[in-house]
């Protein structure tokens, strides 16, 4: 079945977000927080995130589905990080499993160059080596492990670092890239 990413829309795309934030924050590990997220606070997420000029990729089918999304943000608030940007994935439980995060995961990573970024960070629960696996295989690296951060669904949860590092930005300066 052919998919398409694309930019995702605010008013479009919020109530599928927030029913597949809300599937991973109440059925899983791949999110630390216990509530579940309310569409305005979806919607105002999004908006935040499209002022920022930071990208919210949505991959959809052919009859217009939202398998998943992935997006990033800044990695840390201090200046000398503005370079380094964190990024999330997320897939409709119905399209896990089936090679989605990749394609997805990879347009992620042509934005981030496009906006001449430099290392791409992922933060996954240890127990995801489905995320850990495919982080791999497109060139991340595990940077280390924060053990026993996180206490969620009874038990305690370790926290995985990867890291890709990017060929940009080309001239790297303290005032930053123009985006």
């Amino acid at each position: 079945m052919p998919m398409q990413i694309q930019p995702c829309d605010a008013e479009r795309d919020a109530p599928r977000i927030q029913a597949i934030f809300n599937h991973a924050i109440e059925q899983t590990t791949a999110l630390y927080e216990y509530q579940p997220r309310s569409l305005e606070q979806v919607q105002t997420w999004l908006l935040q995130k499209k002022a920022d000029r930071l990208p919210v990729l949505g991959l959809y089918s052919a009859a217009d589905t939202l398998q998943g999304f992935a997006s990033y943000g800044p990695f840390r608030p201090w200046p000398a990080f503005q370079y380094t940007v964190e990024h999330s994935i997320y897939l409709h439980p119905q399209a896990q499993g089936k090679g989605l995060g990749r394609p997805l995961l990879s347009a992620l990573i042509q934005a981030a160059e496009a906006q001449q970024y430099h290392v791409m960070m992922a933060a996954i629960d240890a127990s995801n080596q489905a995320s850990c696996a495919l982080h791999q295989r497109l060139g991340f690296q595990c940077v280390g492990r924060l053990k026993q951060v996180g206490y969620k669904f009874g038990r305690w949860l370790d926290l995985d670092f990867y890291q890709l590092q990017l060929m940009t930005p080309i001239e790297p300066t303290e005032a930053g890239p123009v985006r």
